[in-house]
């Protein structure tokens, strides 16, 4: 059985105190209650990046310039219905408030706190790297 790819891009947003932005999942959608990076499709004919801008200004009414996105990984994942591809980026900048426009609740957690927020299971081995970069950082 073939099951469709979709791809997806995400965003590790991480604010003054190092801290990273997780998303819960609205009522009514998809996996909702669970927490995830900000992001979404990549539509026809965008790039990763392009589309990640345009995302975080839909979703968080921030503008992020293509050029703070620092690729960090991906995840591939397969669920029942499709393969989920999804490059994750960073960024510590943007302009503007984080503001909710799509009736989900925020928090901002430490990347060893990662893991106490229920998340899709495409996301959870993200946060394993995640984890990773701030202790790599720690020791430089």
């Amino acid at each position: 059985m073939t099951r469709r790819m979709v791809l997806v891009v995400a965003a590790a947003l991480y604010d003054s105190d190092g801290r990273i932005l997780l998303a819960q999942r609205p009522e009514g959608k998809a996996m909702a209650g669970l927490w995830e990076f900000p992001g979404g499709k990549v539509e026809a004919g965008e790039t990763p990046e392009q589309a990640l801008v345009r995302e975080l200004r839909e979703e968080l009414s921030i503008m992020v310039d293509e050029a703070s996105l620092e690729p960090v990984t991906f995840a591939s994942h397969g669920y029942q219905d499709f393969h989920l591809l999804m490059p994750l980026y960073a960024t510590k900048s943007w302009d503007g408030d984080v503001v909710p426009r799509e009736g989900q609740t925020f928090a901002w957690v430490k990347s060893s706190d990662l893991h106490n927020y229920p998340a899709p299971a495409a996301d959870i081995p993200l946060f394993d790297v995640l984890a990773g970069r701030a202790s790599n950082a720690e020791c430089s």
